[in-house]
């Protein structure tokens, strides 16, 4: 039988998974965002490309990090356990604040550059689920909308990463 460890990949992976769900956000979710940034480039992409794609981005250590950090955080600030000003700041998605997004560009910078283009545009459109995580109606999620915008935006960036390769390999 294998044990059971909390720093073992396998077990990130699949808390960081639970975490997503907790909150609302599906893979199927995130995969859509992807599907509606790699459309225009890639006609014949399908969901289950993305969905694919999205959850080997959500396998790597650093990308299941920084969203059990976020998501956690956001929980707390919902809960009202975070200190003053703190608390205040995440509870309201603070403008000035930009450590969330801090955090989202340690995802897209996985995959290059082509990952910052990605996120600032689906930041800035609140595409999908973006759009109801951004809602503040719905909880704090001052963390989760821009992780899961930064997820969508790493798996669309491995999508072209692919691609380019494939079209290379073939010359």
């Amino acid at each position: 039988m294998k044990e059971y460890s909390p720093l073992n990949s396998m077990t990130c992976y699949e808390v960081t998974l639970e975490l997503l769900k907790q909150r609302g956000v599906q893979v199927d979710d995130i995969a859509e965002i992807v599907l509606f940034l790699q459309k225009d480039y890639f006609p014949h992409l399908t969901l289950e490309a993305c969905r694919e794609s999205v959850a080997a981005v959500l396998r790597k250590r650093e990308v299941q990090n920084a969203l059990m950090t976020g998501i956690q955080l956001d929980m707390l600030a919902e809960k009202k356990q975070l200190l003053s000003p703190l608390q205040e700041i995440i509870e309201t998605d603070e403008s000035l604040y930009g450590i969330d997004e801090v955090m989202a560009l340690a995802i897209v910078n996985l995959y290059g550059s082509i990952g910052f283009t990605n996120y600032g545009y689906v930041d800035k459109l609140k595409y999908g689920k973006l759009k109801q995580l951004n809602d503040k109606s719905f909880g704090v999620h001052t963390f989760l909308d821009d992780l899961v915008g930064a997820v969508a935006a790493a798996a669309s960036s491995r999508i072209a990463h692919r691609q380019k390769q494939e079209e290379e390999s073939c010359l």
